[in-house]
């Protein structure tokens, strides 16, 4: 481990001084609890009726890192999206307000609907409930011109007064989520206008389409992006000559995630493996890559090198994933206790 504890308190230190904004897809999670035992049978068609007892709603995907930026103590976050007028766009803003985001540059687009995973949860009569099959609301049409320009405005609008921006474009029909060919190309123009600032995106499918912008694929994402089979996923050569081409299309470093394998880091010059934080019992992996992103941009904002942030990206996935049924979250404290236990 490279980094030393002075400048890992220094770097904690900071993290309450930052402003970062996140733009992109804002998903409502919602978990519904069933309780198994109060099941009925549905008069009209003989199917079993659930009953929930418990609705549980959380902001997911570029929610997801919010949730972690604020955990870490971030000072002052900014979401920019676009959510429907409707009752998952109130619990969407309420959950942003709960983790004191601002959601002044949020659009609410009547002619969207907000994209929401409902998940299901029957109780068992032992051991933890079990996700029956996920109701998905998304949306399947190209957002529109108009409302690109809005995300444009918003992002130029908070552009000058943030650290980072992070860029969350997490919908694989292009053009139907938040981040379209047009928003993406209006960041990539102020990454190259403005190259000492922080643009970190992290993108299911079009990764390769950014310019002058630090990207954060995982390793299948990755060698997918540059037209490499899958199968090669745990082949480090492989993946380190994709990172490195990618770092050359980007013209900026590439973080490749790599499951319990840690980080790959590739620039114009180097090569670094920053291996995984070891944890042991049971693990839950949902959320661990938004998590990392938190790490990483806020330990490159408050003065990190860059292998010290995928250091403390690690550290913040290694505690994400021990919490089991939820996403999880890092605070300061968890990292320090964890820190001490690596060193």
């Amino acid at each position: 481990m490279q980094l030393t504890p002075a400048k890992f308190e220094d770097i904690l230190g900071k993290f309450s001084t930052l402003s970062i904004a996140v733009v992109g897809d804002l998903f409502l999670d919602r978990y519904l609890d069933l309780d198994a035992g109060l099941t009925e049978k549905s008069v009209e068609t003989g199917l079993d009726a659930y009953q929930v007892v418990g609705d549980r709603c959380y902001p997911g995907a570029a929610g997801t890192v919010l949730n972690n930026l604020s955990a870490l103590g971030v000072g002052t976050l900014k979401a920019i999206s676009v959510v429907g007028c409707d009752g998952g766009a109130y619990e969407l803003l309420r959950g942003l307000e709960r983790i004191n985001v601002d959601s002044t540059h949020v659009v609410q687009c009547a002619e969207r609907m907000t994209p929401t995973y409902t998940k299901p949860m029957l109780s068992q009569t032992e051991g933890p409930a079990v996700e029956l099959n996920r109701i998905d609301i998304k949306n399947r049409v190209p957002q529109g011109s108009e409302i690109d320009q809005q995300v444009i405005a918003y992002i130029d609008a908070v552009f000058g007064d943030v650290d980072a921006l992070i860029v969350m474009d997490q919908v694989d029909e292009r053009n139907n989520g938040v981040v379209t060919d047009t928003v993406r190309e209006h960041i990539s123009r102020l990454g190259s206008e403005h190259p000492g600032k922080l643009i970190f995106a992290d993108s299911r499918s079009q990764i390769r389409m950014y310019r002058n912008v630090t990207t954060k694929p995982n390793n299948a994402e990755l060698l997918k992006s540059i037209g490499v089979s899958s199968s090669r996923a745990d082949d480090r050569d492989a993946i380190a000559a994709a990172g490195k081409k990618l770092s050359q299309t980007t013209g900026r470093p590439v973080y490749t995630t790599l499951g319990e394998a840690g980080i790959l880091y590739c620039d114009a010059d180097t090569t670094t493996h920053i291996p995984t934080v070891p944890v042991t019992g049971e693990i839950d992996i949902v959320g661990a890559g938004d998590s990392t992103t938190a790490g990483i941009v806020s330990s490159l904002g408050a003065g990190a090198t860059a292998v010290e942030a995928a250091e403390i990206g690690c550290l913040v996935a290694s505690i994400t994933v021990q919490q089991i049924g939820v996403t999880g979250t890092a605070s300061p404290e968890t990292l320090r206790k964890r820190f001490q236990e690596r060193v």
